[in-house]
């Protein structure tokens, strides 16, 4: 077992304040695999002001300086990447497979994309005499979740480093290995001490005082929208920038003159992928009514053939939820489904034959879904797929957008300037047209509940940033 119980402030390994240990659980096993201690109000106050006092310096670095400090980091993090793979796969479920191949090259994309923005990133242009300069906004509090750990948390380490701002990080206390791991990354690459700083914790504790905390100039958080909510009601009273990438329960419009077989197999495939724990992933599929059956024999199809067992298993494509709340959360929603009247095409409730621990769940298929059923309505964070029927263009649309949520969407069509005319009406942050891929260098966050502000690329750079205008310069 792992003994993880250290906190990293100002460039040292540090005790807990108040020693509190918390296992960490491996979810395909149920297993303990390591302990971490969580930490208080007093942790927080001293990483940040280590933050605070490292903010002095780095923020007046330069532009090359922090190309060669990210090259740095890029370097020990691809030495460690088949490390990286394991400890997300033991922490939170991912098939080994996606962890190697999806997981931990995510977070390589964040460093890379960001490090090589920097050398054409304009910090000041003159308007008339007037400079327009951007500044790092100081020292900032990241809250990360455990679904995509470096994903998310290069997502926000990135870029602050690239603005010239310090941090504090709280990973998810359900998996925070990899977070521990990318903080040795990080000390192996020199990065001045209190640059980043590391604190596990919970989020009515250490992740409340992060957001409350005088002395944090801005808090990034990504995570259910229930608890970004409580993240910006801390944050209010200190008036700090609040950045979140919350909840999403993105549609996928498969309109009449697509190939509907291909396109439902695109669709279900990304619902499972990650055991369906992404905030993005396609979770209604929005199908013409009269082709119902026709998507739904198609989508059982794919949840039949989906090999679900052991994450380190290198056929493996779909390990186990994260932690045992979400899998009764799962367990409770899918039943939920039943209840209210949606037929199961596929899967239900209860462990997949021949799995009896772990926090397994069936690949779910659900058709004659309606868009105020509570499986259409809520995130169910699961590979859970809600087959719903529409009329025309226009009423795919209407359901697209009666929702909560505005993360993601996503629009096939065999003609793509009708394709393009639906997703531009889509209310949501990010639309895929025809199955394309999620591109780095854009930008990434939502409308509605799922958010505010955006991360990656210039964008996710120029949230660290203020604006600042200097009259009379020239």
């Amino acid at each position: 077992m792992k003994d993880c119980r250290q906190f990293y402030i100002n460039g040292e390994w540090v005790h807990a304040t108040d020693a509190h240990d918390s296992p960490v659980i491996n979810p395909a096993t149920e297993e303990t695999v390591a302990v971490i201690s969580l930490g208080t109000r007093r942790d927080v106050d001293k990483a940040v002001a280590a933050a605070n006092r490292a903010f002095e310096s780095y923020s007046q670095t330069t532009v090359k300086q922090r190309i060669e400090l990210l090259r740095r980091v890029i370097d020990v993090y691809e030495s460690k990447a088949k490390l990286m793979a394991q400890t997300i796969s033991e922490e939170m479920g991912a098939p080994i497979t996606l962890a190697r191949t999806a997981q931990v090259p995510s977070g390589l994309s964040h460093l890379s994309v960001v490090a090589d923005l920097l050398k054409h990133f304009e910090f000041e242009t003159l308007q008339g005499s007037t400079l327009m300069r951007k500044e790092p906004i100081g020292a900032c509090g990241l809250i990360t979740p455990w679904n995509w750990p470096m994903n998310q948390v290069t997502s926000k380490v990135a870029p602050a480093l690239a603005a010239g701002c310090t941090m504090v990080l709280k990973p998810s206390e359900l998996a925070p290995l990899s977070a521990y791991l990318f903080a040795q990354i990080v000390d192996e690459a020199g990065v001045p001490p209190g640059v980043f700083n590391l604190v596990n914790g919970d989020g009515p504790t250490v992740g409340a005082a992060l957001a409350a905390h005088p002395d944090l100039a801005m808090v990034s958080f990504t995570g259910s929208t229930r608890a970004g909510i409580a993240v910006a009601q801390n944050a209010a009273p200190s008036v700090k920038r609040v950045t979140q990438e919350l909840g999403g329960k993105s549609a996928f419009i498969i309109l009449d003159d697509a190939d509907l077989g291909k396109a439902v197999t695109g669709c279900a495939k990304s619902c499972f992928r990650n055991t369906g724990q992404s905030c993005n992933a396609p979770t209604r599929l929005l199908v013409p009514q009269s082709r119902m059956q026709d998507a739904a024999d198609a989508a059982r199809l794919v949840a039949d053939a989906t090999k679900v067992g052991d994450p380190l298993r290198d056929d493996t494509e779909l390990g186990p939820l994260a932690n045992k709340t979400q899998f009764e959360k799962v367990q409770h929603l899918i039943q939920r489904g039943v209840d209210e009247g949606a037929k199961l095409a596929a899967g239900g409730i209860g462990r997949p034959e021949g799995l009896s621990c772990g926090y397994f769940v069936k690949p779910t298929v659900f058709a004659g879904v309606r868009n105020d059923m509570t499986i259409a309505r809520e995130e169910i964070f699961g590979p859970v797929l809600s087959v719903i029927g529409y009329l025309d263009d226009e009423d795919a649309i209407r359901i697209a957008n009666d929702s909560a949520y505005g993360l993601a969407g996503f629009v096939t069509s065999g003609n793509l300037d009708r394709a393009r005319n639906v997703a531009r009406k889509i209310r949501s942050g990010n639309i895929h047209v025809n199955g394309a891929r999620l591109d780095f260098r854009a930008c990434f966050g939502g409308y509605k509940q799922s958010g505010n502000g955006r991360e990656w690329g210039e964008a996710g750079l120029e949230e660290f940033l203020e604006l600042k205008a200097i009259f009379g310069y020239a």
